[in-house]
């Protein structure tokens, strides 16, 4: 999936499905370091991905805060 529709589907969902993604992804990101810090893990762009996807997930999440609204449905 581009970023562009990974944004664009970011945008659509609500507030707590959001909240919900985040904390997977920070759950995912944590074993995945824990996994490369003892030697297990090889792949190390999906770290990267993790963090990017995070930055988004957040920026989102703020933004709504900032301007107090829900996605249109």
């Amino acid at each position: 999936m581009k970023k562009t529709e990974q944004i664009k589907e970011y945008l659509r969902l609500p507030d707590k499905e959001l909240n919900n993604l985040l904390e997977e992804n920070k759950e995912k990101l944590e074993q995945l370091r824990f996994n490369l810090a003892a030697g297990k893990g090889k792949n190390v762009a999906e770290i990267r991905k993790r963090r990017k996807n995070i930055a988004r997930l957040k920026t989102i999440i703020s933004e709504r805060l900032l301007n107090n609204k829900e996605p249109k449905q």
